[in-house]
């Protein structure tokens, strides 16, 4: 399958900067989406394709600022880049401090800005490639038995079969072929990426009868 195409959006409500932001960014071969306002983006349907946002600091209605901080909670996925005419050191620090992965003031270097958005994009396809990752793990978690989950719950302490069937009032033998399926079904080649995969879903031990999912 191909990858999908990386976006970069960008928020000014200067329309020369828009235009020259857009046709800098095409040039360089990259998808790019422009907005007028905050709000204008943000009524954009949310995609999930690695992206990063360029954003000026000083907008009609919402600022540059407060539109990070909706796209910080919201879409962590997506860097942020300020651009603007109106920096100061104050805006800056709170700007890094919130996340920015880098605040250029106009008139822009067109070297710093390709080189902070590619940068982003690929901070983004790594962001939303660990989201995946995460996701189809926990949905072969959710297809495993409540047996199995016990028994994943308790052979990730390890403990041997043995004693994880005197906990769950099983044989070892029993404990054996749970473990193989539960094995199979979250595609585990060894009990250490068992745990590797345990610590990544926050699974709590098991009180002899029961794992928890953090969610």
């Amino acid at each position: 399958m191909s990858q999908p195409s990386p976006i970069v959006f960008v928020v000014d409500d200067d329309i020369s900067v828009r235009e020259s932001l857009e046709l800098l960014i095409q040039q360089e071969g990259l998808c790019v989406e422009t907005f007028t306002s905050a709000q204008e983006f943000l009524d954009r349907p949310r995609t999930f394709v690695p992206s990063c946002l360029v954003l000026d600091i000083s907008m009609p209605g919402l600022n540059g600022l407060e539109l990070q901080k909706r796209v910080v909670a919201e879409r962590p996925d997506m860097p942020v880049i300020f651009v603007t005419g109106h920096g100061d050191i104050p805006t800056t620090v709170k700007a890094m401090k919130a996340g920015a992965v880098e605040f250029l003031t106009k008139p822009i270097s067109d070297e710093a800005l390709l080189c902070a958005i590619h940068g982003s994009l690929a901070r983004s396809k790594a962001l939303l490639g660990r989201d995946e990752e995460l996701r189809s793990l926990r949905a072969r978690y959710a297809h495993l038995t409540s047996r199995e989950r016990e028994v994943f719950g308790l052979v990730v302490t390890g403990l041997p079969n043995k004693q994880v069937g005197g906990e769950l009032g099983i044989s070892e033998i029993t404990v054996k072929a749970h473990r193989g399926s539960l094995m199979r079904k979250m595609a585990a080649d060894s009990i250490a990426e068992l745990v590797n995969m345990a610590i990544r879903l926050h699974l709590k031990r098991p009180n002899a009868s029961s794992v928890v999912l953090n969610r």
